[in-house]
């Protein structure tokens, strides 16, 4: 899990990692999006353990600026044609390298960004393309779980868990779900 040391930027696509990747529309043309209080947790943990945080997402919705507002993710990028290029420009302003990214997807239009970066993830649901290149598999599907057990993963590799841990038992940790 040396590996993980280097990772300071958690990035995730939003439909199908932290929804189920299910859209609901209503009859006057306005959607709706479900977002798990497991994965939730998951961004307030990633934060406490000092990784910043990053959606990015095919699709502009403002359901998602409001998800990104309330769990107080940083970097949100919408209408993303080309993940891949989106995040090179995010990781240049930042000063970071995309071995430095972590990043979660579910399909196709997320493959070559899983295999890009320093560590590519995908929910037990994804497209088999996006598994298949991914170095950490979720036993959980999207929008259930699936990025907490990730961002527990990455935290445990970089030993940073047993420290978040007393932080939230002391009530030093700022967890939005």
């Amino acid at each position: 899990m040396k590996y993980l040391t280097q990772i300071k930027l958690l990035a995730l696509d939003v439909d199908g990692v932290l929804t189920d990747g299910i859209i609901y529309y209503g009859l006057m043309g306005d959607s709706m999006k479900g977002f798990s209080a497991h994965d939730g947790m998951g961004i307030s943990l990633a934060r406490a353990g000092g990784l910043k945080t990053a959606l990015i997402t095919g699709r502009r919705s403002p359901m998602v600026e409001q998800r990104a507002r309330d769990l107080h993710i940083d970097y949100v990028i919408q209408d993303a044609a080309d993940k891949l290029a989106e995040m090179q420009k995010l990781c240049s302003a930042q000063g970071l390298t995309l071995k430095e990214v972590a990043y979660m997807g579910d399909d196709l239009n997320d493959v070559e960004l899983i295999s890009h970066v320093g560590f590519g993830a995908a929910p037990n649901d994804a497209c088999e393309e996006a598994k298949r290149n991914a170095a950490f598999v979720s036993a959980y599907n999207g929008g259930h779980g699936a990025l907490r057990e990730l961002v527990e993963y990455i935290l445990k590799g970089q030993d940073k868990w047993a420290h978040i841990l007393r932080q939230y038992k002391s009530g030093r940790v700022d967890i939005k779900q």
